[in-house]
């Protein structure tokens, strides 16, 4: 099973992870993981705190000879803005200008009130998006195994405000991931995209932050991961919980949820079809999952992002001792939807590949490719279903 734990704080030393379940003699180009944390800080509307940071992963454990091991996976993501915060973030000494003014919108009171603290540092470090840097990593290590099965991501800014670009992506191009990855908002369309960077640009003159949407899509994933025979292992149930996880994200659409709503039930089902000794389908509405499995059409997911809560704007608020008091700034972006994007394709990485793992176990890469190919070819050649057709030797007589 592929599981894996990080820690860190925001202005800590570093971020950590520990990925265990990866099997063995995976290539790891660590340059293709640096890459990934790149692009997660990139966009535009993010913060000064971006041209501090360079975030690149070192590998502690795990891998060897460019390769990994089996055993688990340690990394880490130094962070160079803790030079300036060493005194605040020192982990014997206390620091005396504790932070008392809890803001709305994120888990300062309701960390503040659950753990029984005495400063609302304690919470921001944690519950801070710059935890999602590791976890791209991770997601980035899982998008080295997935090359092995043909299994490739584009993801892109739908909308921002209420500037919206849903355009209907059905496969994978180098032509589309050239236009997203080139526009500093990763939106497909340059016109719409000029309209998305005035939404920011409006905000940030009036001192506010802004919201939107994304879209990350899973091309190549095959028919049969999940389950619908238990509530937390049907995939659609994997990937809404995980990218509800990240910061910001408080709504999930897979397929086209949302219009199912709509329709009749003729009009929104993707109709099964058969061709070349294959099952298929016409549509894609269902965003590559039915009943709780994979179908084989690409899985696509919608994440809706609300507008940063840190604003520049002052008004009044009440500290933890109940006064009222003037509200408080801490360093924030203005829209950090561009970078979401990124993240959501990173985490999706992650979930795709732990089903594939739970499905196709080995400890090696070189096992889980034999069982691939195996399920495959048994799946594509269509006559095979069922007990009966397969040989005694695979019935254990």
């Amino acid at each position: 099973m592929l599981r894996f734990l990080d820690a860190g704080e925001s202005h800590g030393k570093m971020l950590v992870a520990i990925l265990e379940g990866f099997p063995s003699n995976v290539p790891i180009d660590i340059e293709n993981i640096n890459k990934q944390l790149q692009r997660r800080q990139i966009g535009f509307g993010r913060g000064t705190r971006m041209k501090i940071e360079s975030d690149r992963i070192e590998i502690i454990s795990g891998v060897r000879g460019g390769k990994t091991t089996g055993a688990p996976i340690c990394i880490s993501i130094k962070n160079k803005d803790y030079e300036n915060w060493a005194e605040v973030m020192d982990f014997q000494k206390e620091y005396n200008e504790k932070i008392t003014i809890p803001r709305p919108g994120h888990a300062d009171l309701n960390g503040f009130l659950k753990y029984n603290l005495d400063d609302i540092r304690n919470v921001i470090e944690r519950a801070s998006a710059r935890e999602t840097a590791i976890r791209v990593a991770i997601g980035a290590i899982c998008m080295e195994l997935l090359k092995f099965f043909d299994v490739k991501f584009i993801s892109r800014v739908v909308m921002i405000g209420n500037i919206e670009d849903f355009s209907y992506i059905d496969s994978y191009n180098e032509d589309l991931i050239n236009k997203i990855e080139s526009s500093p908002i990763r939106c497909l369309h340059k016109d719409i995209e000029k309209k998305m960077i005035k939404e920011i640009q409006i905000a940030k003159e009036i001192g506010e932050t802004i919201g939107g949407a994304i879209e990350v899509i899973a091309f190549g994933v095959p028919v049969g991961l999940g389950s619908y025979s238990f509530y937390d292992r049907r995939m659609d149930y994997l990937i809404s919980g995980a990218m509800m996880s990240i910061q910001g994200v408080k709504a999930v659409e897979i397929g086209n949820g949302i219009k199912s709503s709509k329709l009749y039930g003729s009009e929104f089902n993707d109709k099964i079809i058969f061709e070349d000794g294959r099952f298929s389908r016409k549509t894609n509405n269902l965003g590559g999952i039915e009943g709780g499995i994979t179908n084989g059409m690409p899985i696509k997911v919608r994440l809706f992002m609300k507008p940063i809560p840190t604003t520049r704007r002052e008004f009044e608020t009440f500290d933890v001792h109940g006064n009222v008091v003037k509200s408080r700034y801490e360093r924030s972006d203005v829209c950090a939807v561009p970078a979401l994007a990124v993240i959501a394709e990173n985490v999706l990485a992650y979930e795709v590949a732990k089903e594939m793992i739970n499905k196709f176990a080995g400890d090696s890469l070189e096992d889980l490719l034999i069982s691939f190919e195996h399920y495959i070819n048994r799946v594509n050649r269509g006559e095979d279903y069922g007990r009966d057709n397969f040989s005694p030797a695979m019935q254990g007589q």
